[in-house]
């Protein structure tokens, strides 16, 4: 075999060829894009032992390995259509094996290239190769990833703006329960400071209340005025009007993600419904289509990628880890995951208790164990991600009955 350790950077490629015995056979820096990838070919093919000649061109292929801190980007994906297996290495591993070949700290891309060459040379077994999700998984990936970035992006920006009223304009915290609320950042985008606030009439707060779709107008818009016209400690003016164009800023913002994360949603929606899988995800309780969408890109599509629901568990971060030494044992939760995944599994569970009856009854057996909310919640999710490989495995919908009724009467 030969084996290619690729130590990547925005506009190069440092690789390293090395054979089965560990003996390096060449050192190349190469560019990004197209050139790049054909140097490498070209790399390849020069260094090919003799008896790979009668091989036919996808045995030769299958027999060389890269390793790369990256699963992603086009070079990634020349790699996987020329047939090479792709190990991606976690930065974090490949560190660990950094400090196995020196001690001293030091470090290079060279250096690098050689440390991702003996991993997937040594070490591969204990490593999974790219996966070979299908390109619509790809596709729903991208745009469910996109949608949740814009979503934690909104709620940064909320914070801050919540921030800057509580320092200049309380009275506006407690008009608006949600400050991404239509009426909220129409209203704060016309009056972002105490003075105009007070100075608002019905007849521009009612218009804002209807276009949000709010209910009992003239009891908010009468509420409204009472909370803006009523006495308050105030900042100096330049004080106030710098706050001011922080919160029409912050409003403006927010008003636009708000659309982004409309118009997204869609793209998810549209995607997803096109995957061969989509109806065994939106089968699952609490699942609807833009959070089933999320597990399904971060889950991918390969049915080779999972050995057994252990494993899936393991990747989703549901299942606990042990630390034990002696005498001393501990279980703990898994914080090394991936988050994003974690954190639709999580909402996924949360979401299940009120579509589930066997959801609900797991999870209050569990509370009253003293296991508390979030712990209760993780371990619902590691149930109901065993529940999900089982329905793709066999490629069936979910059924409640079929889910619960084994766990729930060994309990009881």
């Amino acid at each position: 075999m030969l084996f290619i350790g690729d130590d990547w950077a925005e506009d190069h490629h440092d690789v390293e060829l090395v054979d089965d015995e560990g003996q390096v056979l060449a050192r190349r820096r190469l560019p990004e894009g197209i050139g790049g990838i054909a140097g490498l070919h070209a790399l390849i093919a020069d260094h090919l032992p003799e008896d790979w000649i009668e091989l036919e061109p996808e045995q030769v292929q299958s027999l060389v390995k890269v390793g790369i801190e990256t699963d992603r980007g086009p070079w990634v994906a020349a790699l996987v259509a020329a047939g090479y297996e792709v190990f991606a290495i976690n930065p974090l591993s490949v560190a660990r094996y950094r400090e196995r070949h020196s001690t001293s700290g030091a470090k290079s891309d060279a250096g690098d290239a050689h440390v991702l060459a003996e991993i997937v040379r040594v070490d591969r077994a204990h490593h999974r190769p790219l996966a070979g999700d299908s390109q619509e998984a790809e596709a729903i990936k991208l745009v469910a990833r996109t949608h949740q970035s814009l979503i934690w992006e909104r709620s940064r920006h909320v914070l801050r703006l919540r921030a800057a009223l509580r320092d200049f304009f309380p009275a506006a915290l407690e008009a608006f329960d949600d400050l991404d609320a239509p009426d909220a950042l129409e209203l704060l985008a016309a009056a972002p400071d105490p003075g105009r606030a007070g100075r608002l009439n019905r007849r521009r707060i009612i218009p804002a209340l209807k276009r949000a779709h709010r209910r009992n107008v003239e009891a908010r818009a009468t509420e409204l005025l009472r909370v803006f016209g009523a006495e308050q400690l105030r900042r100096s003016a330049p004080v106030e009007a710098a706050y001011a164009a922080v919160v029409a800023s912050q409003a403006a913002i927010i008003a636009t993600l708000n659309t982004q994360v409309e118009q997204m949603a869609a793209v998810v929606d549209a995607h997803f419904g096109r995957h061969p899988d989509a109806e065994i995800y939106t089968s699952q309780p609490g699942l609807g289509v833009v959070l089933a969408a999320r597990v399904l890109g971060e889950f991918g599509d390969d049915p080779h990628r999972y050995t057994d629901a252990k494993a899936r568990k393991n990747y989703a971060g549901t299942s606990p880890i042990t630390r034990a030494s002696g005498k001393k044992k501990i279980v703990l939760a898994r914080y090394a995951r991936n988050r994003r995944l974690g954190d639709a599994v999580q909402q996924w569970a949360f979401c299940s208790l009120r579509g589930s009856p066997g959801a609900r009854a797991y999870y209050k057996q569990l509370r009253a164990k003293n296991v508390g909310h979030q712990a209760a919640l993780r371990q619902l999710a590691n149930r109901l991600v065993g529940i999900l490989h089982g329905c793709l495995k066999t490629h069936t919908p979910y059924d409640e009955h079929t889910a619960w009724n084994h766990h729930l009467s060994n309990a009881a």
